[in-house]
């Protein structure tokens, strides 16, 4: 197998899309070698292995991807170089793209003691001001997914004595409580036995998950890891609601300091 590099100047995005309002599944052919790459569910399942296998080998340095039945007029178009090189896929959602798209729940869990320490309002807040910025554009998106129904909830687990993040955090919640999204917090030391993730997530619908990678200092690195399996979303579920089972409503936690 051929495993030099390519020219990404050199690959067209063919088609995309899977069901519902699925975008990650795509095909892209490449210019030079005529090959295909497909973007999918990179497949683990043991006996769905078993059973391919009974049919090829797959190598060590392979892997087996699944695309949905919505994807073969793509990869037939792939097949046949029967598209436009102009097309273009739809690039990584954003927050708002995805929360549009949201029909039921959008959930939210925090873990660290520090986000964006350069944060203009909470220098302000440190420095005597009322660190208020505005945020209508995050309490514009709340407010139109939660008047058609969407359900948004964040929590925070947080270590006692809180930071000064966290205490300046806490002050200015209450405009995300008047906007229309559930808030509690969980101090770390009541999370004892929870399994809990390796990141920070947004979850949508609870069929997709977004992680959050962020620097030591806690600055966002704007890097995301996305994951729809219901095999790994389902404890991603489960773990959400037994932090929101242990947390307490905002209006009822004083942050110690």
């Amino acid at each position: 197998m051929d495993h030099s590099p390519i020219n990404p100047r050199e690959v067209d995005y063919v088609g995309g899309g899977g069901s519902g309002d699925e975008e990650c599944p795509a095909v892209y052919r490449d210019r030079l070698t005529g090959g295909f790459y497909q973007v999918g569910r990179h497949i683990t399942d043991p006996e769905v292995l078993q059973s391919l296998r009974q049919h090829l080998a797959i190598g060590a340095d392979e892997a087996v991807i699944w695309q949905p039945e919505s994807l073969a007029e793509a990869l037939a178009e792939a097949a046949a170089g029967a598209y436009g090189q102009e097309r273009q896929g739809p690039g990584e959602p954003a927050f708002a793209d995805l929360l549009a798209r949201t029909q039921r729940s959008a959930v939210h869990l925090e873990m660290r003691d520090v986000y964006e320490p350069a944060h203009p309002g909470f220098n302000d807040w440190l420095n005597g001001g009322s660190g208020r910025v505005d945020r209508t554009p995050w309490t514009s998106l709340v407010e139109q997914a939660t008047a058609r129904g969407v359900r948004m909830r964040r929590a925070r687990i947080v270590s006692e004595p809180v930071t000064d993040y966290i205490a300046w955090e806490h002050m200015i919640t209450d405009v995300n409580i008047k906007a229309g999204e559930e808030v509690r917090w969980l101090p770390r030391r009541l999370a004892s036995g929870l399994m809990l993730p390796h990141a920070d997530f947004w979850m949508f619908d609870n069929r997709l998950v977004r992680f959050h990678y962020n620097a030591g200092d806690g600055t966002s690195l704007k890097r995301y890891e996305w994951v729809s399996d219901p095999r790994y979303v389902a404890p991603v579920v489960a773990c959400f609601e037994m932090v929101w089972e242990r947390a307490i409503p905002h209006e009822e936690y004083t942050p110690p300091r």
